[in-house]
């Protein structure tokens, strides 16, 4: 057993661990950060890495506009492995019930300061020229960017200890709670805040909120140098996403620095292997292909899941826990998690140290759950 008393103890070094490492780290909390794994091993490493402002409801719009200033205040800092490009993203329209979603997401925007770009058939065409011919068009948001997820989430843990966090890898954790951490193996870990960013995996160590698995599946290419130039979304995918039961694919393309495609994206509930789904890999693939056809004959050099963790209204879970003045949750980011880690950090330490938060967290906290239960 150590007596070590840290002010906060993370459990999950995802990219969402590690950012609230990070930002503890810098405000000059004493922290530890626990994970089974390792650095960016979970969902992290199945993330596409889109740095993307996205406007489902007026509180996802918030926190990832938020983040993705957060994002582009820390790009001068980023090493080169991290691979951040602001390359956009085109959402794409294939007839024009669709472009009448894209003139509503740019007057949307417009309202709110981001700036896009509505593009005819034509410029959708110069743009991406790998485009099935007869799209309706799009809608260009040229400050959406992209990422390599596990370099990130390294980068931050690493900047983390060089303020003085410490990290302990490969720990399992038995139990959370009351200012402990136990581990598996008997040690014990104190702090005055515990923090759940463990994922999926929350509800296991602080059962009572929903929290689903939603499993994904990516495909990489080989090298295919400027085949596809921006990220690259259907507005179907919109529809996808709304869906809280059914499994879904939508075409969702990424380029990487590398000239390699990035293929998403598919959820699958209820599934609780990793291995790949092969007809969910043949439907999203096929899916793609609809709007790319050229990528039907490319190699590809690798296939993987992962599982993200789902709340019911698609908003995260971020601050304390009911019933446990010591428990704090960042969590339930499912497909945004890396987008918005950095503003989860802010807003969870804010909370932790009293400081006041520069959005509204009354959306993200974990007692709003306790009262959507009451009233229902």
């Amino acid at each position: 057993m150590t007596n070590i008393a840290y002010d906060v103890a993370i459990v999950g070094a995802g990219i969402v661990g590690a950012a609230c490492a990070d930002e503890c780290a810098r405000r000059g909390l004493r922290v530890v950060v626990v994970d089974r794994e390792t650095v960016g091993s979970g969902a992290t490493a199945a993330g596409m890495g889109h740095i993307v402002v996205m406007d489902d409801t007026e509180a996802q719009f918030a926190l990832t506009r938020y983040s993705q200033a957060l994002w582009q205040q820390l790009r001068p800092e980023l090493p080169d492995d991290v691979e951040y490009d602001q390359s956009g993203t085109i959402w794409v329209a294939t007839d024009e019930a669709e472009m009448a979603e894209v003139c509503r997401k740019r007057d949307y925007y417009g309202e709110r300061n981001v700036a896009t770009e509505v593009l005819d058939e034509p410029a959708l065409r110069n743009l991406e020229p790998n485009l099935r011919p007869g799209m309706a068009g799009g809608l260009l948001v040229p400050e959406d960017g992209v990422l390599y997820p596990p370099c990130a989430a390294r980068f931050m843990m690493e900047r983390a200890q060089q303020r003085g966090a410490k990290f302990r890898v490969r720990c399992s954790v038995a139990h959370l709670g009351q200012g402990r951490i136990e581990l598996s193996d008997g040690q014990v870990i104190r702090a005055e805040f515990l923090v759940n960013a463990a994922g999926a995996l929350a509800p296991d160590l602080t059962p009572g909120h929903e929290i689903n698995k939603r499993k994904g599946h990516l495909v990489i290419t080989d090298r295919y140098p400027g085949f596809v130039r921006h990220q690259l979304v259907e507005l179907g995918y919109l529809k996808s996403a709304h869906s809280v039961s059914s499994d879904s694919v939508a075409f969702n393309v990424q380029p990487r620095r590398t000239g390699q495609i990035l293929i998403g994206s598919s959820r699958q509930y209820g599934a609780e292997h990793k291995e790949v789904d092969h007809e969910m890999l043949v439907r999203m693939l096929q899916r793609a292909q609809e709007y790319m056809p050229g990528l039907r004959p490319m190699s590809t050099v690798r296939t993987w899941t992962g599982f993200r963790a789902a709340t019911p209204d698609k908003l995260p879970l971020i601050g304390p826990w009911l019933g446990d003045k010591s428990l704090f949750l960042a969590t339930g980011h499912e497909g945004l998690g890396i987008t918005t880690s950095l503003g989860t950090a802010r807003i969870l330490v804010d909370q932790i140290t009293g400081a006041k938060p520069e959005i509204p967290i009354e959306p993200y906290l974990p007692s709003r759950a306790a009262k959507e239960h009451a009233h229902a």
